[in-house]
């Protein structure tokens, strides 16, 4: 689940972190990186919980409506098809996200208002509407209702962040991209793996975490020659002078670039230019390409760089 684009994010998120702590302590620092992975981990596993939230709520409503004093016809025979989802109440039993919800006793019980909120957004959408009126039961329906959920009122939301900010600070820049991981998950459902079905792991692969940890770890222990060569590419300037972020981007990069094998340079150079973008300045994309650029140039040139 937590992928390399993520793993990269988490790396300069923590690389800030670190300098902005008191004590340089690399071992701490790295428990604590690993610690901001697993707390996405814990968003993409909170997301799925939603599902089962909203359900809830949806069946209480009914239940509330069928049960007042002079309830309409509709009301006392409701269309149930939002509330029977079959992916919904096969989710509900899944055995990993029971076991993890369990052990962590994350809960949208205090989130009362924001249910209420998104639940009438889904009603009064127009794939709401579709899905209730159709005249078969069908699981890829079940599904995709809450793909769309996801991508079109909750990836958009301007409530989710600030809920999500009360419970970890990280969670807000991992949001985009856990989403992403949810609907792949819902998308992967079968119904014949019942309470079995597999989610998706923290990691990949061993290979994966080895990157999580080499990356992290190299973009502090090496910080001074990967700014020597920074500092060579920005002569006219100096170093104290670029932008925080944007240093500790190339910081990063240059971990990838010159230290982690099996990465082609392009590559390395592309993310780090989305994560410039979206984490710095206006200018920082052009800037973090054009330095990036320079030193790869140089490096190839004394012949230190043979990657790809």
């Amino acid at each position: 689940m937590i992928n390399r684009a993520l793993i990269r994010i988490k790396v300069v998120q923590m690389v800030y972190a670190y300098y902005q702590s008191d004590t340089k302590d690399l071992a701490k620092a790295e428990k604590e990186f690993f610690h901001s992975i697993e707390k996405a981990c814990d968003l993409y596993y909170y997301l799925l919980q939603l599902i089962l939230t909203i359900t809830n709520y949806a069946s209480q409503r009914l239940d509330s409506a069928r049960n007042k004093y002079l309830p309409t016809e509709e009301e006392k025979n409701p269309n149930r098809k939002f509330i029977d989802n079959v992916f919904a109440a096969q989710l509900a039993q899944n055995k990993s996200l029971k076991s993890y919800l369990n052990n962590t006793k994350m809960s949208w019980v205090n989130q009362q208002g924001f249910i209420k909120s998104v639940y009438e957004q889904i009603l009064s959408s127009d794939f709401y509407l579709e899905y209730m009126n159709m005249s078969e039961a069908c699981y890829e329906a079940d599904q995709e209702i809450w793909r769309k959920i996801f991508k079109n009122i909750l990836q958009k939301s301007e409530d989710l962040p600030e809920v999500l900010e009360e419970q970890n600070i990280y969670w807000n820049d991992d949001l985009d991209i856990i989403i992403t991981f949810v609907m792949k998950t819902i998308k992967r459902f079968k119904p014949e793996t019942g309470k079995d079905q597999e989610l998706l792991p923290m990691f990949k692969d061993d290979s994966d975490r080895k990157f999580a940890s080499d990356l992290f770890c190299n973009s502090i222990r090496n910080r001074e020659h990967y700014r020597e060569l920074i500092n060579e590419s920005v002569k006219n300037w100096e170093i104290e002078r670029l932008a925080l972020m944007d240093l500790l981007i190339l910081q990063v990069a240059l971990g990838e670039i010159l230290d982690i094998d099996g990465i082609p340079v392009n590559v390395s150079h592309n993310e780090y230019i989305d994560i410039a973008k979206s984490y710095s300045t206006q200018k920082s994309g052009t800037f973090i390409n054009g330095t990036l650029d320079n030193i790869v140039t140089e490096l190839r040139k004394q012949n230190k760089l043979f990657k790809a």
